[in-house]
């Protein structure tokens, strides 16, 4: 499956959103009904014009309606759902408008602060138009008056909903349905980032004023323990820091801790804004000049910039009384200042594998 316009020139493939695969899924079923017929493959129009073919793993008639899924395929993008089964049951109902329902696999949400009301299913507003949209069509060409009582569902959801940020989110029972333009596009991980602004949304509408957004579990550990946040508070960005404060700049909250180990720390000194290795190194070179603007030798210099790893680099500097760690978070401060508004005070951690703190910068 591929849009009819290539989205990359590269050798990466692009992959659908779960989104689209509920639309793809919910034609077929709705087709089924109206027209009678059991599709092996269904397209589908995508926000931006493309038009997307999906092949089916089943349509077929049920005793209340019909339903059809497909597997998602995610491209070539690192993503907890591909793969996954992605199905629509419908039922056909003298009630005009689509009215949506979590089958299995689907998450309730339980909380405020995400664009679906609480007690809905969790189908986002992008999909939820698509399937609308394409429903409404489809009965219109059928000469159908009637509305239609959509259930998604994701096979195996509720297992995979505990690799997301789901629970933390008030998001019980399964998967979210994603995507604003249907298109997965490979390593952006947009559901991750998508899910990340959904939990500082969350801690906002919950009246949170301070949140930390940390690297990974070691880290998380380091501020739950320092400020005994509540889990709301605590957002998991990964590698995506500029997720966090892109979105922070356009919806800011009072007060950010930002925490990672020290080598992630030092990219976002240097000025990376996503961590991972596969789109940023570490800057030894830049890590020595630091030290030699803190008074290291020449020696000590050259042991730094051929260090093997980060906390190597850290540990020669903090051997001779180089506070090395504090200074590149004073750097990561600064480079995360430029972005956020002034309203929001951040301060920057940096520690070690054990989740030792390795260096701070403090509230500005």
């Amino acid at each position: 499956m591929r849009p009819d316009t290539p989205e990359t020139p590269g050798a990466l493939r692009y992959g659908y959103t779960t989104g689209a695969c509920a639309t793809a899924a919910s034609v077929a079923a709705a087709y089924r009904l109206l027209a009678g017929i059991e599709l092996d493959q269904v397209a589908i129009v995508l926000p931006r014009g493309q038009r997307v073919l999906f092949r089916l793993a089943y349509c077929r008639q049920m005793e209340l309606g019909a339903e059809a899924a497909t597997v998602k395929d995610a491209g070539d993008d690192p993503d907890v759902t591909h793969g996954a089964l992605i199905f629509a049951r419908m039922e056909l109902s003298p009630l005009p408008g689509v009215r949506f329902h979590a089958g299995p696999g689907v998450g309730i949400v339980t909380r405020p602060g995400l664009p679906i009301p609480i007690g809905e299913p969790a189908i986002n507003p992008t999909p939820r138009r698509m399937i609308s949209e394409h429903l409404t069509q489809l009965g219109t060409e059928h000469a159908y008056h009637g509305g239609f009582e959509v259930t998604i569902g994701v096979e195996n959801g509720a297992e995979l909903a505990q690799k997301t940020l789901n629970p933390r989110l008030g998001i019980i029972g399964g998967l979210s349905i994603l995507g604003t333009t249907g298109i997965v596009r490979p390593f952006s991980c947009s559901a991750y980032i998508a899910s990340i602004q959904q939990a500082i949304d969350v801690a906002r509408a919950n009246g949170l004023t301070h949140i930390a957004a940390c690297t990974g579990a070691t880290s998380e550990q380091t501020m739950r323990a320092r400020y005994a946040l509540a889990d709301m508070a605590l957002i998991e960005m990964g590698d995506f820091a500029g997720a966090v404060l892109k979105h922070l700049r356009r919806s800011p909250m009072p007060r950010l801790s930002l925490a990672g180990g020290f080598g992630k720390i030092s990219k976002l000194a240097a000025g990376h804004l996503d961590l991972h290795s596969r789109s940023s190194s570490v800057d030894l070179p830049l890590l020595a000049m630091e030290a030699a603007a803190l008074g290291a030798e020449a020696a000590l210099q050259d042991a730094i910039r051929t260090a093997n790893t980060s906390q190597r680099a850290l540990a020669l500097a903090h051997a001779a009384g180089l506070p090395l760690g504090d200074r590149v978070c004073l750097m990561a401060r600064d480079r995360a200042r430029a972005i956020l508004p002034d309203t929001v005070t951040v301060e920057i951690w940096a520690t070690d594998r054990e989740g030792r703190p390795v260096g701070h910068a403090d509230f500005a």
